[in-house]
């Protein structure tokens, strides 16, 4: 693989939003900090948000980039997921401690997160594809427009957190269905 493909614009996009995820998450969980001395909390929820949605704009251009212009590179493959699992930790972690999100949703998101990030490795160690299903684009979609609305606190944002929690686990399911159908068990 040459240096040039590796070094495209989708690739780009995937490593600007793992730079913000961090950012994003010091943003929530950092509020004390003498940074922020005399900035009222809102403010840090808007810029968090900015950051966020600029995060999540990154990964519908890369996808989209990549896709279209035939892009598509084995460190994308890898750097893309990352991206997407450190922003959505980073916001719903960050909201949990703050009080804003569920406890349980976030623990049913961040396992089933784990467990298909462990059934992508193994789908590798056998040199199997599994590839991101319709169900797992949606699911991290209302991921983040949950993750939008809790930081928000707009109304609804509850509603839509648990209905990202059940697209989650379903979308769980698909990928373990899938990976034992082309494992042969």
């Amino acid at each position: 693989m040459t240096k040039a493909k590796v070094l495209n614009i989708p690739n780009i996009l995937a490593f600007i939003r793992l730079l913000i995820a961090p950012l994003f998450f010091f943003l929530l969980v950092n509020r004390e900090n003498a940074l922020f001395a005399g900035v009222h909390y809102s403010w840090l929820d808007y810029t968090a948000a900015f950051l966020f949605v600029l995060a999540s704009v990154t990964d519908f251009f890369d996808g989209y980039i990549a896709r279209t212009f035939d892009q598509i590179t084995t460190l994308g493959k890898i750097l893309d997921p990352l991206a997407d699992k450190m922003l959505t930790l980073a916001g719903f972690l960050g909201l949990m401690m703050l009080e804003r999100a569920d406890a349980w949703a976030i623990y049913l998101i961040l396992t089933r997160e784990l467990f298909v990030t462990g059934l992508r490795v193994s789908a590798v160690s056998e040199n199997i594809d599994i590839a991101a299903s319709w169900m797992g684009k949606v699911k991290t979609v209302v991921q983040m427009i949950a993750i939008g609305f809790l930081l928000m606190e707009w109304p609804g944002g509850e509603t839509i957190l648990w209905i990202a929690v059940a697209l989650t686990l379903y979308s769980g399911y698909e990928y373990t269905r899938d990976f034992f159908k082309k494992v042969g068990l």
